[in-house]
């Protein structure tokens, strides 16, 4: 079975219901990545998303 790369936006931002899910990681740090930035004005590298929001289940 295939790993899910999950990123829970309101665990970053307590007022935002973004979710994104993907058993690709590639596919679910580049639509956070943008989430991010286009909504809440933070860039963050790939590198912060994995480490800091991005579970895997």
């Amino acid at each position: 079975m295939a790993q899910a790369h999950k990123l829970d936006c309101e665990s970053a931002e307590a007022d935002c219901r973004f979710i994104i899910q993907s058993e690709n990681e590639e596919e679910a740090i580049k639509h956070a990545k943008k989430h991010m930035k286009e909504v809440h004005d933070k860039e963050l590298t790939e590198g912060e998303l994995r480490e800091e929001y991005l579970q895997v289940a």
